[in-house]
């Protein structure tokens, strides 16, 4: 269940709660009149079974309660109720498979954001991953792993591209791009810090790296992985799973591949640098196409594939 706060005008809220009341996946429905200050007006409580929280949110949009009021989403940790028990089983479809695209999007807008704190991950993360290769560390290179940030502007440019919303398309990539540099960079001034002290490996040759050699040597099973790893970060990021999510993040390679691309560029390794960029580029591709396919299926199912109880012109008001 989610818990839906609506703030209208009173001349319209009456009207509105009408049609909330008779919406099969709507319970504890609450009215009180006057209760916003600014705006002035009647705010509206009620408990909404996720199923069809997409489909009131977007009746509630084409009736303008966003914009001279508010419309807020937000989830329930436990209801003990006879009621929403019962709405969630009139409609149609199981809970933690259904996406609700407001909520989805501004998780999204979030993550697209370029901010202080996602570079400081971003360097942070790749420069472990950097002393990793170093030291041919696959336990620092998967602290690394889960440590990294891309996933977030990776699955919000997924989100864009599917809702078409280029301008955040755009806002997602660029943020991923800056990411990516800050990481680069952040390793290759690592690197050469520690040549300089004299406390890291005396060479850089991928034959003395037997246990972290694959992170520039892309071969097709990468591409699966990328793949599968896309499908489960978007099924984890629509559903919320943060066990499912850091399982994705140490699946693909896509911080040690940053990391090495700094690693190599200090030491000149020209072949090691375009082999990590190789692996880096599939990684993208594979996470990128996975999961907006996987949203598209996602949308389908939720839009078309189920029974919509939205009214048609002619039909009485109701979500």
């Amino acid at each position: 269940m989610l818990h839906l706060r609506v703030t209208v005008p009173s001349a319209r809220a009456t009207a509105l709660v009408e049609a909330l009341a008779g919406h099969p996946g709507v319970a504890h429905l609450a009215h009180l009149r006057d209760a916003s200050t600014v705006p002035s007006g009647d705010v509206l409580l009620c408990d909404v079974a996720r199923e069809s929280a997409d489909e009131v949110v977007e009746w509630l949009q084409a009736q303008g309660a966003h914009r001279d009021g508010a419309i807020t989403v937000s989830p329930i940790g436990t209801v003990i109720s006879d009621a929403a028990g019962a709405a969630e089983r009139r409609v149609p479809g199981h809970g933690s498979d259904a996406v609700v695209w407001e909520e989805l999007e501004g998780r999204a807008r979030e993550d697209a954001t370029l901010t202080a704190s996602l570079l400081v991950l971003m360097a942070v993360a790749t420069m472990i991953a950097g002393a990793g290769i170093l030291l041919d560390s696959p336990i620092l290179v998967i602290g690394a792993m889960v440590v990294g940030p891309e996933y977030g502007p990776l699955g919000a440019l997924c989100v864009a591209a599917v809702r078409r919303r280029w301008g955040g398309a755009a806002t997602a990539a660029g943020t991923l791009g800056a990411a990516v540099v800050v990481g680069v960079v952040s390793t290759w001034l690592l690197t050469l810090a520690v040549r300089a002290a004299g406390i890291g490996p005396e060479g850089y040759r991928v034959t003395d790296r037997e246990l972290t050699a694959f992170i520039s040597r892309p071969d097709g099973l990468a591409v699966v992985v990328a793949l599968l790893a896309g499908v489960a970060g978007m099924l984890a990021l629509t559903e919320a799973r943060s066990g499912t999510m850091v399982g994705v993040l140490v699946s693909v390679t896509t911080i040690p591949a940053i990391a090495n691309i700094g690693v190599a560029a200090a030491h000149g390794a020209t072949e090691e640098m375009l082999g990590a960029a190789a692996q880096l580029g599939l990684n993208f591709a594979g996470l990128v196409a996975a999961g907006t396919a996987t949203l598209v299926v996602q949308s389908r199912l939720t839009t078309d594939g189920l029974p919509r109880t939205r009214p048609r012109p002619g039909d009485r008001p109701r979500p």
